[in-house]
């Protein structure tokens, strides 16, 4: 709830200051600055929400950067994936009350996570899963639903088939690799010989080290390909899929010839995070099927360094990178 004494009576603006990690040109992460701002009040269909952690992701670096896909008019706030507690509701919402802890994605332009308040869209936010506190709740929504579309909306995955998935060490990956497992599919996976363990105690059935072996000779007959590597590995994932299944990719856009000579389908989607899906990915956490991985938590003032880790010019563990903002 806001003091009183913060509001005006300003039909769009409540008044209230607060910090962001903003840029205001596009570039390296030295130029992400912390600064005070001033809040809009909550339009129709959107909530104030007092952020307690954010979410660091390789979409926020290509923000930031200059390389988003959508129009980003600056100066902006960064980042999308937060967690926190409604503070205000504007008109229209009717799932969400004050006080409520909710987890989730900001807005389709994937801004403004990266602050002490962030104005979201409700319908892209869920209530937190009970189990998990702010800082673990923040690493969920765009990976986990990413990987549940992939499967699901793309894939229609069912149980008893085979999936193939790329990048499995990866905070995709990982989700993609427990769904699947937990669908009751054969899961293949390709890593790192550093990470084949960790896949593996994910549920994988067959973990392969891909620089060691060629996936090819290993996976045949798949059902679904989960693509979060592009490139070489994309186009030699047509060979393994049986006639009649599946190419997933969030990376790029696979060969339309080549998957049909191939018999199969080969999308490249973007995920789009809702509540519905948030709510989803909530139960399976609240029944102990899925595990978040946290690798590095960083105050907000260390969002540079935290795009330095995006970039591999600092070092990071694996699991997602998340600002902890919250007092």
């Amino acid at each position: 709830m806001i003091p009183e004494t913060l509001l005006t009576t300003s039909d769009n603006a409540i008044g209230l200051r607060t910090k962001a990690c903003r840029v205001h040109a596009f570039g390296p992460p030295a130029n992400i600055v912390l600064e005070d701002v001033d809040l809009p009040a909550p339009s129709p269909g959107e909530m104030l929400i007092r952020v307690a952690s954010a979410g660091v992701g390789p979409w926020d670096g290509w923000i930031r950067s200059g390389h988003s896909v959508l129009p980003q008019p600056l100066p902006l706030t960064l980042g999308s994936d937060l967690s926190g507690t409604v503070e205000e509701i504007g008109s229209g919402v009717t799932d969400f009350a004050r006080g409520d802890e909710v987890f989730g994605v900001t807005n389709p332009r994937f801004v403004g996570a990266y602050a002490e308040h962030a104005i979201v869209s409700a319908g892209m936010m869920a209530r937190k899963p009970a189990r998990l506190d702010h800082i673990d709740a923040a690493s969920v929504p765009v990976i986990a639903v990413t990987a549940w579309q992939a499967l699901y909306r793309e894939a229609d995955l069912q149980a008893g088939q085979k999936v193939l998935i790329h990048g499995a060490a990866g905070n995709v990956g990982a989700y993609a690799v427990q769904l699947a497992r937990g669908a009751g599919a054969h899961v293949i996976a390709t890593a790192s010989a550093g990470d084949v363990e960790y896949v593996r105690s994910l549920g994988a059935d067959v973990v392969i080290d891909y620089r060691a072996d060629r996936f090819e000779d290993l996976a045949k007959d798949v059902d679904i390909v989960v693509d979060l590597v592009g490139g070489e590995t994309q186009t030699r994932s047509f060979q393994v899929l049986k006639k009649g299944g599946v190419l997933a990719s969030a990376v790029s856009q696979p060969d339309a010839a080549l998957a049909a000579s191939h018999g199969v389908k080969a999308n490249f989607f973007l995920v789009a995070v809702n509540t519905a899906d948030l709510t989803r990915v909530a139960a399976l956490i609240e029944t102990g099927h899925l595990q978040t991985n946290v690798g590095t938590i960083l105050p907000l003032a260390g969002a540079r360094s935290a795009h330095e880790m995006l970039e591999g010019t600092r070092t990071r563990p694996r699991g997602k990178i998340v600002l902890k903002i919250a007092r």
